[in-house]
């Protein structure tokens, strides 16, 4: 028992510390667990930008929360955006890796790189003069606006430290070093939770800067992360090591990325559509329902972070093991962390459906809203054996370079199964928001099933990037 937990603990260190460990060769549940405890780590940490700022705005008002609230939907698009891009670096960086080209893999980050500017020049450039339109177009009132548009302003402006702090951490994920994009978000995140009420209330030396504030300190927060993780890569205290020559644009690599980041970013964004959709559908039924289901989707965002983890390392050793020319390596990883996924989301099912009552009490919301939000749960944990495989499937196309087959996938199972399912069960069936709540467990097990037959026909063995 002594020596097992020894051995838990020394994978707990090495994956928090990194320990160049090179994932093409060696135990594939090692390899999992040292990628896959990071990156869920990571992703926790991305997700505390936005509550830290709602925590501390909440302070200032109704309608400063509001105008963060609203900034939020603005981002959602350029996470979007990100994560399409994130896609193609972290399978090509990946890929060179496995091949141990690491002068490749610092050339595709190069790229990356120049593609982030490129892109965030342009948002930026939008957003910081266009905050009071965007805010107008989003229905917001003349209060929201006066106060609100400095912060979506400051916020799109920086948008530069989004785009870098997604795609250089891509970069360290496809490489292997998950732990130090573990530690570019730990930083960013601790200095936006010390600055967040220093810049918003003028705490000891700090100007007073109110909803502004919180925007300056997640843009410091984030450009920190940023020069934290530009100080990795050009120092080569990583797998990567950027020079002076590897910043000229080499055009066959930058149109290779940006070809599979066009299907990695509709990918995303149909993912999007269809929940904005499913959103529309519920809104139908009244605020309770609407809110019942908010609560449901949160919590499962919240909850299932652990098997995105598992996801992404599935998608890292997929695409060092092709670049290593271990193609069957690649596929048993892909078996391996499928299974260890459904064994986590099949007990999260278990929980949800006897105890999906309790959980979300804790939100502390209308009585009227939890039956909504039980049954949403109750129906999603029937699907979550499916769903852990659909999850790892899809990011393990994407880890061999094919963003073009889960996308055609989503647009399959989301616009032409999921929409039509939830409109027709929930507004022309008796079963009303329980219709909605059926189709999503119908199609995302349904996007399991799909994703498995195209997996096994190995295709994406012979992908070229």
């Amino acid at each position: 028992m002594k020596s097992r937990f020894r051995s838990l603990a020394q994978i707990l260190r090495e994956a928090l510390v990194g320990g160049g460990r090179d994932f093409t060769q060696g135990s594939l549940s090692r390899s999992v667990a040292l990628l896959a405890i990071p990156m869920v780590l990571e992703m926790s940490m991305e997700s505390l930008f936005g509550f830290a700022d709602a925590m501390f705005v909440s302070r200032l008002g109704k309608n400063a929360l509001a105008a963060v609230v609203l900034t939020e939907s603005f981002l959602t698009i350029l996470f979007g955006i990100a994560i399409g891009l994130s896609m193609s670096t972290t399978a090509m960086v990946a890929r060179r890796i496995g091949e141990h080209d690491r002068e490749g893999a610092a050339v595709a980050a190069a790229q990356a790189l120049w593609i982030g500017v490129a892109v965030s020049t342009v948002t930026a450039a939008a957003g910081s003069m266009g905050a009071r339109r965007l805010l107008t177009i989003m229905g917001a009132s003349p209060e929201v606006i006066g106060g609100g548009a400095i912060y979506t302003a400051i916020l799109l402006g920086s948008s530069v430290t989004i785009f870098l702090l997604f795609l250089l951490n891509a970069v360290f994920r496809g490489a292997g070093d998950a732990s130090i994009a573990l530690r570019a978000l730990m930083i960013s995140n601790a200095l936006n939770l010390v600055l967040d009420p220093c810049l918003i209330f003028g705490l000891g030396p700090f100007p007073e800067l109110g909803l502004a504030g919180a925007a300056t300190a997640t843009a410091i927060g984030r450009g920190t992360g940023v020069a934290f993780q530009l100080w990795v890569l050009f120092s080569g205290h990583g797998r990567i090591r950027l020079r002076r020559e590897n910043l000229k644009p080499v055009w066959p690599v930058m149109a290779s990325l940006l070809r599979v980041s066009a299907t990695g970013i509709l990918q995303v964004e149909v993912g999007m559509a269809s929940w904005i959709g499913m959103v529309r559908i519920m809104s139908t039924f009244g605020s309770e329902a609407l809110a019942g289901y908010g609560l449901a989707i949160r919590t499962v965002i919240v909850v299932i972070l652990p098997a995105w983890g598992m996801s992404n390392a599935a998608a890292t050793l997929v695409g060092q093991s092709l670049g290593a020319g271990k193609p069957d390596r690649a596929e048993r990883a892909v078996y391996l962390t499928g299974f260890y996924n459904m064994c986590f989301l099949g007990l999260v099912g278990a929980l949800f459906l006897l105890a999906a009552d309790p959980i979300l009490r804790v939100y502390d919301p209308d009585p009227a809203v939890i039956p909504y939000g039980v049954d949403c749960l109750r129906y999603l944990s029937y699907g979550y054996l499916f769903y852990a495989w659909g999850m790892v499937l899809t990011q393990a196309f994407n880890g061999a370079g094919d963003t073009v087959t889960p996308t055609l996938i989503n647009v399959f199972c989301f616009w032409v199964c999921q929409i039509p399912m939830a409109y027709y069960l929930g507004l022309h069936t008796a079963m009303g928001p329980k219709g909605v709540y059926l189709s999503l467990t119908v199609t995302e097990s349904l996007l399991a099933v799909v994703a498995m037959w195209m997996f096994r026909r190995g295709t994406w063995k012979t992908q070229k990037i």
